[in-house]
């Protein structure tokens, strides 16, 4: 069975599936699918820090199914600007499980055009097969287009 790494971007996700479908991304229903295709080695999930009730519950569940949930403040500038993204710190871990994890397979949730160099070191670095699960019209076309194997979210990933 091929060894798979998962990385989500759960903000991107978050916002990209409310956006398109008015609905949350179905974790649980993913994981099972994904589960099912190999031996998932490495599996994390980069949110935002937050006292909320609601957001605690999520980050709990996404535990339960598997997931290690990583957590970065939320910055708020004297501006008004925010900060809370995870873009070099998915690269970073990235990098690291591809050196370390003997996956085959790497496996990235997000629609962040950022992350296109990665996957394309992905697989000359490493030979890495990379798939992106991301929403269709919110996907950066770069980043469709350095996956190996492009995946639209759909209605069927989101939590009916």
């Amino acid at each position: 069975m091929p060894r798979l790494g998962i990385f989500v971007d759960v903000q991107n996700i978050y916002y990209t599936s409310r956006d398109a479908f008015g609905r949350s991304f179905n974790y649980r229903n993913f994981w099972q699918k994904i589960s099912k295709q190999g031996e998932i080695v490495i599996a994390n999930a980069y949110a935002i820090k937050s006292n909320q009730d609601s957001q605690i519950k999520f980050q709990d569940a996404l535990k339960h199914i598997g997931f290690n949930v990583k957590l970065k403040p939320f910055i708020q500038r004297s501006d008004g600007s925010a900060k809370g993204d995870w873009d070099v710190g998915i690269t970073v871990d990235m990098m690291k499980a591809a050196a370390q994890e003997g996956m085959d397979r790497v496996i990235l949730l997000s629609g962040d055009g950022d992350f296109d160099l990665l996957l394309k070191s992905m697989r000359e670095d490493y030979q890495l097969i990379s798939e992106v699960y991301g929403v269709e019209s919110l996907t950066a076309q770069s980043l469709i287009n350095a996956a190996d194997y492009y995946h639209p979210i759909d209605p069927s990933f989101v939590i009916t």
